[in-house]
């Protein structure tokens, strides 16, 4: 089992418990809240950008 795949799990099914409506609400406080864990403005600014790529597959 990779490392991502517990997040995935958890983030998939937590994503399904909050509906499609409010989905984009709740991926924006948890990227908040991660950036805000991670303490790295420009590291966080730099996973938003790459994140945004390529979203026809997983990895960012």
């Amino acid at each position: 089992m990779s490392r991502a795949e517990p997040l995935y799990d958890a983030l998939a099914t937590t994503l399904d418990t909050v509906g499609a409506e409010t989905a984009p609400l709740y991926l924006a406080k948890l990227a908040l809240a991660l950036a805000h864990e991670l303490d790295d403005e420009d590291r966080a600014l730099h996973l938003i950008r790459e994140c945004s790529k390529d979203l026809d597959r997983a990895e960012c």
